[in-house]
């Protein structure tokens, strides 16, 4: 069972999608331990578990490591059911569910966070480091040598994109203040506490709110979306308040591969459904496959044993430093193929 093995948060303090994990965490009083990684690579912590990826967060429950954070969500919903010690914040009824869910879709798939980077202050230090421009092209795609990946749409010239991010996320703001806001709630869906819903929706801006001028001061403001602002102050506090309550602790990489290893799975091995990818490859159980993201970072694959696949999610067995893990990627963003080893000239 998930909630009797130790947790581990592989993550950065500035990673924004690494905070909707860290908030919901928090939220539901599930204890962890956080093992900080660099913002670039190399990261020697995680690859000593014989894993390649390299976007954060990874999470791990026992020897089952989760990528991608809409992934590690569900899956301490699945694993943590609400008790009186891990009460729920997730959506009851269907339609506050489907808020949820577009919430979700909203922030991360219809380019709201692609456009927040698009706005963010150019006098950060971390675009004057060398190592860190170079790390975020690879991030993309691009690498020296190598032609850049194609846009998959025309982008505006270099005086436009910013005020056109801009204003796409100024859009978004707008729905928030006007529809379920526009009643005074404190919460998206009239809770008297946070919900997912509100981690769904308040996690790009909060990240903003961190880098002063990253809002454009003539379009985004506290007068402009009152109700907007408060609702981000009111969900600091309280995840604040929380942080101080359930202190995380702290571990270095050996430690956290060590609890790794040391423990059980939280889920028994799946197996592979005849569904499309599987019938279109022959993909079988035991196959070695590569599984790797396929907007970002997709120069890190995967590469393993397929011990599972079904139309949520893909698991592949990888041997580190010192033993195995099953790591788990969604199918949502993802790509998995039958693995095929070069020919050697």
């Amino acid at each position: 069972m998930g909630s009797d093995l130790p947790i581990v948060l592989y993550h950065y303090v500035f990673s924004p999608v690494a905070r909707r994990v860290v908030w919901y965490l928090a939220l539901r009083n599930i204890p962890y331990s956080q093992c900080y990684q660099p913002p670039i690579l190399p990261r020697p912590d995680i690859a000593q578990l014989g894993i390649s990826y390299r976007r954060i967060p990874l999470l791990s429950i026992g020897r089952d490591v989760y990528l991608d954070s809409r992934l590690i969500i569900r899956k301490l919903e699945e694993l943590y059911p609400p008790s009186a010690a891990h009460p729920s914040i997730s959506a009851t009824t269907g339609d506050q569910k489907a808020i949820e869910r577009l919430l979700d879709f909203l922030m991360t798939d219809s380019g709201i966070f692609r456009n927040a980077t698009q706005i963010l202050p150019t006098n950060l230090p971390a675009f004057k480091d060398p190592a860190f421009l170079k790390d975020r092209a690879e991030l993309m795609g691009i690498v020296p040598g190598k032609t850049p990946p194609p846009q998959p749409t025309p982008a505006p010239n270099g005086k436009l994109r910013k005020p056109t991010a801009a204003a796409e996320v100024r859009d978004a703001m707008e729905l928030l203040e006007t529809t379920l806001l526009a009643d005074g709630r404190n919460w998206l869906l009239k809770t008297d506490t946070p919900t997912l819903a509100d981690i769904e929706a308040v996690w790009v801006f909060k990240w903003l709110t961190t880098m002063p001028g990253a809002f454009p001061a003539d379009t985004i403001t506290t007068q402009q979306f009152p109700k907007v602002f408060a609702w981000m102050d009111r969900f600091s506090k309280v995840v604040d308040a929380k942080a101080k309550e359930y202190p995380v602790e702290k571990i270095k990489g050996d430690a956290a591969a060590s609890k790794i290893l040391n423990a059980g799975y939280a889920e028994p091995e799946g197996g592979v459904e005849a569904e499309a990818v599987a019938t279109v490859q022959g993909l079988k159980r035991g196959d070695v496959v590569s599984v790797y993201p396929t907007d970002s970072g997709f120069n890190h694959k995967e590469k393993g044993t397929l011990v599972g696949l079904n139309s949520k999610e893909v698991v592949i067995e990888v041997e580190g430093k010192n033993g195995k893990v099953r790591v788990h990627a969604p199918r949502h963003g993802f790509a998995v193929e039958k693995f095929v080893e070069k020919a050697s000239l």
